[in-house]
């Protein structure tokens, strides 16, 4: 009879074929005398994995499932599997030490009071990575990590109880907690807790786990003898999962389970996870950020200047005038250079600044009309704009040269389309262009099935296209699929707003280099762009338009709400003020928009939608999108209430 093995090893794949390949080939050569099991669970992968990696290890029991059920329940799948004395959760990206099995084994069996224990994970610079030990997400350790208290003071013991870096990275010692890349449990304690918790997706169920192994009176140990390397994150890049907000509402699941929902403790974390959002955000837009920072110091510097030359000292004005004109003027101008598209939607020019500031003049000067306590000087206003003029095409100069130092360098590029113009474009790239082109990778537009397409590696497929733009930090797509529609290409689009990277819709290699040149000397996108609809100043502008029109409709309404027909009447309007309608918009047609609200009016609603086909509805509805206007919304909504008029003249 064959002795059962050692330990069974459990890898959950996602798309990440090429580290499952290496972490295999690590197995084979770690395991030594450690009779072992080796079981790959498959979380619907559209890479080739199963397809392609079977053939290449008939001895690895493979599982394939049929959709994406998350971490933890694609190992309970996994665990049923299990005949070894322990079980291994491993990750597909690492490496694993050819002593590592034997090593674990080993502890194990010396030490029956460990339920679950770790080694030492290593970045793939050699660095240690903190996440492999660590403490319980309790209120306090939650805090501290959440705002940073733990980066603040990493040798703390009061702060930094989340990674637990005031401990030494060469000793063994009990934890609170390990890293599901890699855990070692004993089967028996394992099948009889239940395995992970599937209320975790991902994130948080190791945690969880272990804590689950503490209470049913064993120990979690990390043990320092041994080293795996943890390519970290990888399954997460080739998805679509927002991997902040998952980890966060895992941390939410983990507070609710173990520690009562303390109402206090969700609301830090609810705080924690939408300032971690918002730095995220900021980080991605850290340019334009700066570029505005930089602009509103040499706006009030000008200001200053202009003062000190009127009234012979830079702090001219009235004492009660401070800090008020400073921060009105950065207000207004912010306002201006935003409504006409700088720091949201362009590259900063001088030509888009010097028309901001030129409202930002007509502005200030107008609320003096209001305020005359404050009209000391229009000379000290003209020569401020005038100032901050000659500052702006300062800034802007040093911008452009920054832009083309980098020029020189690499310009990391990924091609959209594994078809005959993405190889054409990539030869050309490659051999024509003046400035070294770097191709990123190619994405796919559907599913694949090998790693590499006209010897370009293959880094994903369009579904997460973002999370590419984030690890690759291309600086371009150029989209060579002609069979993309419309509709898809704006869903990408809006996707990867966040990552400054410039979209070419090209089937020749003369659509790129028009393209950039334009774009390099106008600041525009010729070849594909966001619809109107979607730019930020124009979201702006019709959110308040909504919300104005929808409070002055309620309030005028308030008598009449004691009548049942009238808040009946009232409801749409609501939906107004609180975002799910707009008072123009779109008219219901069947289509799933990744953009585009429902209105009480549009172009559909005054063109008498009963007699129209759904085809023609829908035309309506696309050309509101991509060629809204705010004056486009007025004239809808004159058209609508003169129809309304004309209406109720001729049923009188």
């Amino acid at each position: 009879m064959t002795s059962p093995p050692d330990i069974s090893v459990i890898i959950v794949n996602y798309n990440v074929k090429d580290y499952l390949l290496q972490c295999l080939r690590s197995l084979q050569a770690s395991v030594g005398d450690v009779r072992t099991q080796i079981i790959v669970v498959d979380n619907n992968s559209h890479d080739g994995s199963v397809a392609e990696l079977q053939p290449m290890f008939p001895g690895v029991q493979w599982i394939a499932l049929d959709e994406n059920v998350g971490f933890g329940r694609a190992n309970n799948v996994g665990l049923n599997e299990v005949t070894g004395r322990y079980v291994l959760y491993l990750n597909p990206d690492t490496i694993v030490g050819s002593d590592t099995l034997a090593v674990m084994c080993r502890y194990l069996d010396e030490h029956p009071r460990t339920g679950i224990a770790g080694c030492k994970v290593l970045n793939p610079d050699g660095s240690f990575q903190v996440a492999c030990r660590r403490g319980l997400p309790t209120p306090w350790v939650s805090f501290c990590k959440l705002f940073g208290l733990q980066k603040l003071f990493p040798s703390s013991k009061l702060f930094a109880g989340y990674n637990l870096t005031y401990l030494p990275i060469d000793a063994t010692y009990p934890v609170d907690a390990l890293i599901g890349a890699f855990m070692v449990g004993r089967t028996d304690l394992m099948r009889e807790l239940g395995g992970f918790d599937p209320a975790f997706f991902m994130y948080g169920e190791d945690i969880d786990l272990c804590y689950r192994v503490q209470l049913a009176g064993y120990d979690v140990t990390y043990v320092y003898t041994t080293s795996i390397v943890h390519y970290k994150g990888e399954s997460t890049k080739r998805s679509s999962i927002n991997e902040v907000r998952v980890f966060y509402d895992a941390m939410e699941i983990f507070a609710r389970k173990h520690f009562g929902g303390s109402r206090v403790f969700l609301a830090f974390l609810r705080i924690g996870i939408v300032l971690r959002a918002l730095l995220a955000r900021m980080l991605r837009k850290r340019r334009e950020i700066g570029t505005w920072a930089v602009d509103m110091v040499a706006l009030n510097a000008a200001l200053l200047a202009a003062t000190a030359v009127r009234f012979e000292g830079p702090f001219g004005f009235p004492a009660y005038a401070y800090p008020l004109v400073q921060i009105v003027i950065t207000l207004v101008a912010t306002f201006s250079l935003v409504a006409i598209g700088e720091y949201v939607e362009y590259r900063p020019t001088l030509r888009r600044s010097a028309v901001g500031l030129l409202v930002t003049f007509f502005l200030l000067s107008s609320l003096t009309y209001f305020f005359k306590e404050y009209a000391f000087s229009r000379g000290v206003l003209l020569m401020t704009i005038g100032f901050t003029t000659i500052a702006f095409a300062l800034i802007r100069g040093v911008l452009a040269l920054r832009d083309g130092a980098r020029a020189v360098s690499a310009r990391k590029v990924l091609l959209v389309g594994c078809t005959p113009h993405a190889e054409r474009i990539a030869h050309e790239l490659a051999t024509a262009e003046h400035r070294n082109t770097d191709i990123a990778g190619i994405v796919a537009t559907s599913s694949f099935t090998t790693e590499t397409f006209a010897g370009m590696r293959i880094v994903g497929d369009t579904t997460y296209l973002a999370r590419i733009l984030d690890a690759t930090g291309a600086q371009e797509v150029i989209l060579t699929d002609p069979t993309v529609s419309k509709e898809h290409i704006m869903e990408l689009m809006i996707a990867c707003a966040g990552y400054r990277a410039r979209f070419h819709l090209a089937t020749d290699y003369d659509d790129v280099i028009t393209a950039r040149i334009i774009n390099d000397v106008a600041g525009v996108e010729p070849t594909v762009s966001l619809p109107p609809l979607v730019r930020f100043r124009n979201r702006v502008a019709k959110r308040s338009v909504d919300v104005l029109l929808s409070l002055i409709v309620l309030t005028l309404s308030l008598p009449g709400l004691i009548l049942p027909g009238v808040r009946r009447s009232l409801m749409a309007w609501f939906d107004v003020f609180r975002g799910r309608r707009s008072v123009v918009g779109l008219y219901p047609d069947g289509k799933t928009r990744s953009m585009g609200s429902m209105g009480l009016t549009g172009l559909a609603h005054i063109s008498s939608p009963g007699r129209l086909s759904p085809a023609a509805v829908s035309q309506l509805n696309d050309y509101y999108i991509e060629h809204y206007t705010l004056a486009l919304d007025v004239e809808i909504i004159l058209k609508h209430l003169l129809r309304r008029i004309r209406g109720n003249n001729i049923s009188s």
